[in-house]
């Protein structure tokens, strides 16, 4: 049996998981690096970090592991918006902390802040007005 200093240590040594505040940041930092005149749209944009998708998101979406949605927007893109008749709902990302977590753990070759930073991009990337074949085709080129 370990003893409780040597558990201790270890605790120590690696830390606590990241919390909503941290991925938060993480998705906060992500959004400054957006070149103009997207940074300015996408301030403009709430994200709300909760640990998983509520069961009434995943059930609409036909999901049935909260661990296969990191990430989801909510909203009307700007491509849909009408001046004449502005969307009440805001726009708003949803970030899901232990789904994130999961994937960064099964992929295991980039870093947390590098999976939220992309998961946040395609998020707004939807409020661009943009499909997934399309954000799927910008990430392709940049890599």
């Amino acid at each position: 049996m370990q003893d409780m200093s040597n558990s201790e240590t270890a605790r120590t040594r690696w830390g606590a998981a990241p919390s909503l505040d941290d991925i938060a940041r993480m998705a906060a930092e992500a959004l400054e690096t957006l070149e103009e005149p997207f940074r300015a749209h996408a301030r403009a944009v709430a994200i709300k970090v909760e640990d998983f998708a509520d069961d009434e998101t995943l059930k609409s979406l036909g999901i049935e592991s909260p661990y296969e949605l990191s990430g989801l927007y909510s909203g009307v893109a700007l491509t849909l918006e009408q001046p004449s008749a502005p969307s009440h709902m805001p726009p708003m990302v949803w970030l899901y902390r232990l789904a994130i977590l999961d994937e960064w753990a099964a992929t295991g070759d980039i870093t947390l802040e590098e999976l939220v930073a992309h998961i946040v991009i395609h998020e707004l990337g939807h409020h661009f007005g943009w499909s997934d074949e399309e954000i799927d085709a910008i990430n392709d080129s940049e890599d």
